[in-house]
């Protein structure tokens, strides 16, 4: 049920031992919500608050894709040998 706030209503549910509650599509891209991203549950005086602590945790797909080998391909030596290197 959509309150005139934009908020949705939903019911707690089991997940796995503990309890979850599904973020619809709307209100987690409201949010700027996305899978990865890392939140803090606090109990406040009339229920939850869920707060967002930074930013999402790529995965390695994203990671990859970000990617670019004219920024990042190479070694950079910008001295000697140091120590007792064999070469």
């Amino acid at each position: 049920m959509r309150t005139p706030t934009g908020a949705i209503e939903q019911t707690i549910k089991t997940w796995g031992n503990g309890l979850g509650v599904r973020i619809t599509a709307p209100i987690a891209k409201a949010a700027r919500l996305s899978p990865g991203t890392p939140v803090k549950v606090e109990v406040v005086k009339n229920g939850l608050l869920v707060r967002t602590v930074g930013k999402p945790k790529l995965t390695l797909a994203q990671k990859l894709k970000a990617f670019d080998p004219q920024l990042h391909s190479g070694e950079i030596s910008d001295g000697g040998r140091i120590g007792v290197e064999v070469f």
